[in-house]
């Protein structure tokens, strides 16, 4: 896999990134429009890693830290590009990012119906918790 090159994102990629999750990520969520994603990459340029492969976006993840944990969202893999590396590398990536900041421990966020990831992040050494429960509010914007 010499040819995939893992940067982080600039602003002028959320257009396509918003795309790529729409086809990759099982979607989008509150948190992953426009507004949002400009605001992450803002606040913390290095928390959006994209790989690229060939000149095309094939995989994407959030790494991001507030000072205290690491957390991890949006691992998304191009379906076409799946099971080639590039979620573990991308992983990896994030891992190296957190191990810098200070980083000990990281988390991911991971749908409970979404057995193909949760073979993934397994495999890559995340195991769940089962003790904990994540509680949600939408804030009104």
């Amino acid at each position: 896999m010499s040819d995939l090159h893992i940067r982080c994102a600039a602003l002028s990629d959320i257009g396509p990134v918003l795309s790529f999750w729409r086809d990759a990520a099982e979607g989008t969520s509150i948190s992953d429009g426009h507004d949002g994603v400009v605001r992450l990459v803002t606040r913390d340029p290095g928390a959006l890693l994209l790989a690229e492969q060939d000149g095309e976006l094939v995989g994407t993840v959030i790494a991001g830290f507030d000072g205290w944990r690491c957390h991890l969202y949006r691992l998304a893999v191009h379906p076409e590009r799946r099971r080639r590396g590039i979620g573990s590398a991308l992983l990896a990536a994030a891992e190296e990012r957190f191990v810098r900041l200070g980083g000990r421990r990281g988390d991911a966020m991971v749908l409970t119906r979404n057995e193909r990831a949760a073979h993934a992040w397994r495999a890559a050494g995340y195991a769940p918790e089962e003790q904990w429960r994540r509680w949600v509010k939408p804030l009104a914007g």
